[in-house]
């Protein structure tokens, strides 16, 4: 049964977030709020929990998970970033975006687009998120909380406790959070390409 503990939106209650990480540092996945959505995360090298995440979306490897990042410094440890590439996700973190980049030797194998050794991250402007990552001290292993018979992700704290609760180990309730997943913008190649749109918009990053 999932632990639930109520989380001040602004000002998360640091008892929460500590006893929430040392669920995460003991093997434990969890429901979390984002800025886009609610999504579901857990240790970078937890692999069975990797795949209690894949389970419970019904998707199979070809389906990547992100990486959510404190800041850019962290973006750099974990992907190759050039100067172009670092004015665009200067001017987009933190907030409702994802970049695919090509990723560093940091990143394991497991985690990367099979064919094109890259990887998705992110820095949400979102304060429990902020608060998560700072205790955890490096970036939580995500993947957005939609179900397959959903149209759009849980956006619901007490439903995602009534479908989950014996799915997660830790559920964090920070009232309703958005139903659109991030946007994602590839920078792979010599021209950034929108794969998704979502929260964000492109167009504050001069992309169509």
């Amino acid at each position: 049964m999932a632990q639930y503990f109520s989380v001040h939106p602004d000002n998360p209650q640091p008892r929460l977030i500590r006893e929430t990480v040392r669920i995460l540092r003991a093997g434990g996945i969890m429901a979390y709020p984002t800025d886009s959505c609610y999504a579901l995360g857990c240790m970078i090298g937890n692999k069975e929990g990797m795949e209690r995440i894949r389970a419970i979306r019904q998707v199979d490897d070809r389906h990547h998970f992100t990486l959510v990042c404190r800041d850019l410094s962290e973006i750099a440890h974990y992907a190759r970033v050039d100067n172009r590439q670092y004015r665009l996700l200067k001017a987009a973190t933190p907030g409702g975006f994802t970049f695919i980049l090509e990723a560093t030797r940091e990143v394991p194998r497991r985690l990367l687009h099979p064919k094109r050794n890259t990887i998705g991250l992110r820095v949400p402007d979102h304060a429990v998120v902020t608060a998560l990552l700072t205790e955890l001290d490096e970036p939580i292993l995500s993947m957005t909380l939609s179900l397959p018979q959903h149209d759009a992700p849980l956006n619901d704290p007490v439903e995602i406790r009534e479908r989950l609760e014996k799915q997660v180990d830790v559920i964090l309730d920070a009232g309703a959070c958005g139903l659109m997943p991030s946007t994602v913008i590839d920078l792979t190649g010599a021209v950034p390409e929108v794969v998704r749109r979502g929260r964000g918009d492109p167009r504050q990053l001069g992309l169509e």
